[in-house]
């Protein structure tokens, strides 16, 4: 993620700040103070967690993005962490005179230098690899095992130096002060984090992890001036500021990476959301008829196919409307399609204006066609609805010179029912219309549609401008005139 002018001024501020302080108490480094027992134990135990959860998320973003640096800054991390805790066991005085670990006195010392040269040469590496990926066929989590187990080992083989092999090593503190040796090493150290600054400036442009690291690296670079290159001796004021510093570097990336870590689970949820709303609509488009805004032929088909398998299982009455505008095609001849739709529109309206019960599923069938799916509902209740949508579009009042019915816009409804579609084994108790139904080869959905066109059909033959019914017996009722 590129690092945006606030994220380089904060940083800014914040090298700026450090550098401030850096100069206030390099004079004074010197100055001794008071031992504070607990002062390794809490700065080490929190220096070395803040660097396992810096590591563990670090390898997590590898394990997603596949590049080769965030593994190296991973190591980095748990090298730093690793040497820590070894440093805290062998620190004398703490859980022992001398240390644990068979360390001698040159040890913690040298753990700390070595902790202190392993991380900026694996920040100059990581600047160095720039965005490449492990290879395709290469296994992440392989990758990341190898990684860490040499990480691990390199910590550990540092640790058995600066304990069994402690004095193979150079002197640098004899009696609680720092021997001249130091300073070489010291310089050394210097000398490969200015490097490593080097490193990261090249990487333009700065991500938010280059931008911290390089803050971090300038921390680094302060903590080992304070604690092992301006200062004279363990417990002096340098040796506790340097330790504050590099305990403040170690929690830069750790606090960044946490924050960008919320910050993307934030855009996640919001993409979530978002995804979410778009199918929805989605879903709502692919069942909706642009011009009427009632359900279309795709949801209506869906509708009826799941009522139908529900009417065979649980016998349960179903009943269907088909709708047509009495001579729309002369409608649209003579006043234009704008005006077509328009009527289209608000006889829809009507219509699903008539069925809001919860379950009732008025659509769009196709062109001047509509239909009304009415759950549980009797055939009987059925021609009574369709009789009130007729009444329903005659008092719209939209004027058709044009028709044959009236001078206005009206419609016919054909009305049929589920038993209508379905042969029933004649030998089934009659007692009980709905729970003695016993269905012989209960045909397709397609039957209850077509025995409604069949009514519909009537009622054009009979004048239009009316409901007709097939009744549970197969017949047609005759068509009511709205004029009786």
């Amino acid at each position: 993620m590129p690092a945006g002018r606030p994220e380089r001024r904060l940083a800014l501020a914040f090298v700026l700040a450090s550098t401030f302080v850096f100069l206030v108490l390099a004079p004074i480094a010197t100055r001794p103070l008071a031992q504070v027992g607990a002062f390794i134990p809490a700065y080490e135990a929190t220096l070395a967690l803040n660097d396992v959860i810096t590591a563990t998320i670090l390898l997590a973003q590898f394990g997603v993005l596949r590049m080769r640096g965030l593994l190296l800054l991973a190591c980095a991390y748990l090298f730093t962490a690793a040497l820590a805790i070894a440093h805290l066991l062998s620190f004398p005085g703490l859980l022992s005179p001398t240390g644990l670990l068979g360390a001698g006195n040159q040890t913690t010392v040298w753990l700390y230098m070595f902790w202190h040269t392993g991380f900026p040469i694996l920040v100059i590496v990581y600047a160095l690899t720039g965005q490449r990926r492990i290879a395709e066929r290469a296994s992440a989590p392989r990758a990341m095992l190898g990684a860490v187990a040499a990480t691990l080992a390199a910590a550990a083989a540092l640790t058995l130096l600066t304990t069994s092999g402690h004095d193979l090593l150079p002197v640098l503190l004899q009696d609680g002060h720092y021997q001249p040796m130091l300073s070489v090493v010291v310089t050394g150290i210097w000398s490969l984090c200015v490097v490593a600054l080097l490193a990261l400036a090249r990487r333009r442009p700065y991500s938010v992890l280059d931008l911290w690291l390089i803050v971090v690296v300038c921390a680094w670079l302060f903590d080992i001036g304070l604690s092992a290159g301006v200062n004279a001796a363990r417990f002096d004021l340098g040796f506790y500021a340097g330790r504050i510093y590099g305990l403040i570097s170690a929690s830069f990336i750790l606090l960044v990476l946490l924050a960008r870590n919320g910050g993307l689970y934030a855009r996640l949820v919001a993409a979530h959301e978002t995804q979410r709303q778009l199918a929805a609509e989605l879903q709502r488009l692919s069942s909706t008829d642009g011009l009427t805004g009632l359900a279309n032929r795709r949801a209506f088909d869906q509708a009826i196919d799941s009522e139908w398998r529900r009417t065979l299982r649980y016998k349960t009455p179903l009943s269907l409307l088909v709708i047509d505008v009495d001579h729309f095609k002369r409608f649209n001849d003579t006043y234009g399609h704008v005006a077509g739709d328009e009527c289209l529109r608000r006889v829809a309206e009507a219509v699903g204006g008539k069925a809001r019960r919860a379950g009732d599923l008025a659509a769009r069938y196709g062109g001047e066609e509509f239909v009304v799916l009415l759950p549980h509902t009797e055939t009987v209740d059925a021609r009574r609805l369709a009789e009130r949508i007729c009444e329903a579009v005659r008092e719209l009042r939209i004027p058709h010179a044009a028709s044959m019915a009236a001078d206005h816009v009206t419609v016919s409804v054909g009305v049929a029912g589920a038993v209508a579609a379905m042969r029933f084994d004649p030998k089934a108790d009659a007692r009980s219309a709905n729970d003695n139904r016993t269905a012989v080869a209960p045909p397709a959905p397609a039957t209850l549609v077509a025995n409604a066109d069949r009514a519909l059909y009537a009622a054009k033959a009979t004048g239009r401008n009316r409901a007709c019914m097939l009744n549970d017996e197969g017949e047609l009722d005759s068509a009511v005139d709205p004029a009786a």
